[in-house]
């Protein structure tokens, strides 16, 4: 009998500074039982982010489930994850940050960067963990922020 969770498949990408924090909460989440995709990179050789943030994220936008990309400060893979149509990709380096990511933007990617929780994988565990059970608060003033957003989306991508 196949195991079934709840839980929502959650897509990494990380480039060579990111690569270690990565494997540790990947290995992390499957200890609490979530289905990973990894789009790399798998070793701490030089690489560019956008190679696989941008899949990561496209591919979490796709399935309407969750991404975490992982970089030196974040803010790199941010960018690029936020090019990605219907992604809303935040940096987060604690636990408010954390929270209103998803409570008032509904976050779908969560950026870390491992320079600023080195030496502290119980912090960022605590970051994913958060982030993956927060829900949206659906509250008006939150939702009507996202529906400009998205309309805006639609607008740009129609020139």
């Amino acid at each position: 009998m196949e195991k079934t969770t709840n839980k929502p498949t959650v897509c990494l990408g990380a480039d060579h500074a990111g690569f270690l924090l990565k494997e540790t909460i990947k290995s992390y989440l499957k200890r609490l039982g979530y289905e990973i995709r990894d789009f790399g990179a798998f070793s701490e050789e030089p690489s560019d982010y956008p190679d696989f943030v941008i899949p990561a994220a496209e591919a979490a936008v796709h399935a309407k489930g969750r991404a975490i990309v992982f970089g030196g400060s974040g803010i790199g893979e941010c960018i690029a994850a936020n090019k990605v149509k219907g992604a809303r990709a935040a940096l987060a380096y604690d636990l408010y940050t954390v929270r209103v990511t998803r409570e008032h933007n509904d976050s779908n990617v969560l950026c870390l960067g491992s320079r600023t929780v080195t030496g502290r994988p119980d912090l960022a565990k605590k970051l994913v963990k958060l982030w993956l059970e927060k829900s949206f608060s659906g509250e008006v003033r939150h939702v009507r922020r996202l529906k400009k957003i998205a309309a805006y989306e639609r607008q740009r991508s129609l020139t």
